[in-house]
């Protein structure tokens, strides 16, 4: 429980300092806005570093070597914790916003920061709505920002290994941004929290990058559901951790 109060105190005080913070990313986004996008990005990366600490998870990266630096991408993700967020936002190397369920657009202060840092709300429920969700994020892809979606659609609360099947519309971001997939899989993520909710407790975790996919390197049956051929790497992954070095 100890954890779990300390990772809220940092969560709550840093939302509440944020206010000030926000008015001066915003000052500094008048004059100099790629400072201001540093700047936020680095913010948030120090706080979620700072939970990381205090919840006790480490944290072992296989493969970021599969990672571009020089370009825009979109992660894919399985989803089994809170923490995948907190996780790969530490991990990224430049600009990334994630998509997010869209009811994450009410919570005061955190909705803003996300905001800030091109995050995307999806309203799975408004096919009209989706598809500008989709189209922005098409947009941000082809303006050098990187986009992490989690096409199983919510959290996988079954047992671990297991995922739920992929929203193929999600993926439409890289094909039209015409940008590189970086499949990732997040090894015992929900030990840090979901598996005893709740409490947070010190877990081992690890998060792996795939090989890019390159959509126009592709066979036509693995273009048509790109999805499905996306998903089934990431469960290679999953069920042989280190498999995406081979």
């Amino acid at each position: 429980m100890i954890r779990l109060i300390l990772v809220l105190i940092a969560v709550i005080v840093y939302l509440l300092v944020g206010i000030l913070l926000q008015l001066i990313e915003w000052m500094i986004g008048k004059f100099n806005k790629p400072l201001k996008d540093r700047s936020s990005l680095a913010l948030i990366k120090g706080v979620f570093r700072v939970i990381l600490f205090l919840s006790g998870t480490k944290v072992t990266v296989l493969g970021k070597e599969n990672v571009p630096t020089d370009q825009a991408v979109l992660y894919v993700g399985n989803h089994r914790s809170y923490f995948d967020i907190v996780i790969g936002y530490t991990l990224v190397p430049g600009l990334t916003g994630f998509v997010a369920k869209k009811e994450m657009e009410k919570i005061p202060l955190l909705s803003l920061w996300m905001k800030m840092l091109y995050c995307l709300f999806l309203d799975r429920k408004d096919i009209k709505e989706g598809m500008k969700t989709i189209l922005k994020g098409i947009e941000y892809v082809k303006k050098g920002i990187s986009i992490w979606i989690f096409p199983e659609g919510t959290r996988n609360r079954n047992e671990e290994g297991s995922m739920l099947p992929f929203h193929e519309g999600s993926l439409k971001i890289a094909e039209k941004g015409k940008c590189p997939i970086i499949p990732v899989a997040f090894h015992h993520t929900a030990d840090i929290f979901e598996a005893h909710v709740p409490f947070i407790r010190r877990a081992e975790v690890t998060v792996e990058f795939g090989k890019p996919i390159i959509i126009s390197e592709l066979e036509k049956d693995q273009k048509k559901f790109l999805g499905a051929y996306t998903q089934d790497i990431i469960a290679q992954m999953i069920r042989e951790p280190g498999s995406a070095k081979r």
